[in-house]
C-alpha cells in the first residue's frame, strides 16, 4: 500500500454542497494578537455560515466585523481519506429580527449549553477545499 496520494482541490460547487451538511466546524479569528479555532455546530445559509454562540473571542470578532474562517472538514483514520473546506469571510453579529425568524430552528441547537443567545453570520468571501482520495 503506497501512503502518497495527490491531494485533489474541490470545485466551489462542491465546497458549498460540503457544507451543506450540517455537523461541526471551527471558527477561526485572532484573539490578543493570536489565530484561535473553536468547534461550533453551524447551518449554511446561502453563500454563508450561521453559527450560535455567547459571550466570547467570537462573538467580539462579530461585533467589530472582523475577517474570519469557517472550515468544516471530515476525515476516516483507518482509510486515509477525507475533505477540508474552509470558508473565508467577514463576521457579523445577525441582529436584523426578520433575518433571526429565518435563521432559527429548533432543531439546531447548540451541543454546549449556555451558548447560543447571538447569531454570527460568515458572510463568505472565498471558499476553497481539498480531498484526499481513496486509493485504487
Amino acid at each position: 500500500m503506497s501512503w502518497s496520494r495527490a491531494i485533489e482541490e474541490l470545485p466551489t460547487h462542491e465546497c458549498w454542497e460540503l457544507l451543506g451538511s450540517a455537523g461541526v466546524g471551527r471558527l477561526v479569528y485572532v484573539e490578543d494578537g493570536m489565530p484561535v479555532a473553536h468547534p461550533v455546530n453551524f447551518v449554511r445559509s446561502g453563500g454563508d455560515v450561521v453559527i450560535r454562540t455567547g459571550p466570547g473571542g467570537g462573538l467580539r470578532a462579530a461585533e467589530r466585523g472582523d475577517r474570519v474562517a469557517f472550515q468544516r472538514d471530515e476525515i476516516d483514520p483507518d482509510t486515509r481519506t477525507g475533505w477540508s473546506v474552509l470558508l473565508a469571510g467577514r463576521a457579523r453579529v445577525v441582529r436584523d429580527v426578520d433575518e433571526l425568524v429565518g435563521l432559527i430552528d429548533p432543531y439546531a441547537r447548540p451541543w454546549a449549553l449556555g451558548r447560543g443567545e447571538q447569531m454570527v453570520r460568515v458572510i463568505g468571501e472565498r471558499i476553497t477545499g481539498r480531498r484526499l482520495p481513496a486509493e485504487f
